[in-house]
């Protein structure tokens, strides 16, 4: 919460967070004070919930994963590289088993499939015009 603090340049209206008690100690410290409003906490207690961040915690567990083997992370420039594969795999190639084995781009209606042709398409397009920044 402070980093987030630091990075903003506003307060937050509303924090969402899982049942965790330890977050409003948190939320308190770093965005109570007497002169702006209060930052809400919403908390999404039960799993069931219709309103969750399933999704995005299991994001969160993907990047996780494939960030925590990664080496030669020197600077901005190639972390950004990778999240931009990352999510460029996440979204077009990767199939979901939410979404019955269909890529979130395909659900979308926006690409065909996960084929090996599909990825050199990909990078064609992705290297048109990019070129000298390699």
């Amino acid at each position: 919460m402070a980093q987030a603090s630091s990075l903003s340049k506003t307060r937050p209206m509303a924090v969402v967070t899982d049942g965790l008690r330890a977050y409003q100690d948190a939320i308190t410290k770093e965005f109570y004070t007497m002169k702006a409003p209060k930052t809400q906490h919403v908390r999404i207690p039960n799993i069931r919930d219709r309103s969750n961040n399933n999704m995005v915690e299991r994001l969160h567990g993907t990047i996780r994963q494939r960030n925590k083997v990664m080496r030669g992370l020197d600077d901005e420039t190639t972390a950004q590289r990778m999240m931009d594969g990352l999510r460029i795999y996440y979204n077009f190639m990767r199939p979901h088993m939410a979404l019955g084995g269909k890529t979130p781009a395909q659900k979308a209606r926006i690409a065909n499939g996960s084929s090996p042709e599909n990825w050199l398409s990909m990078i064609k397009k992705a290297t048109i015009g990019r070129r000298n920044d390699f």
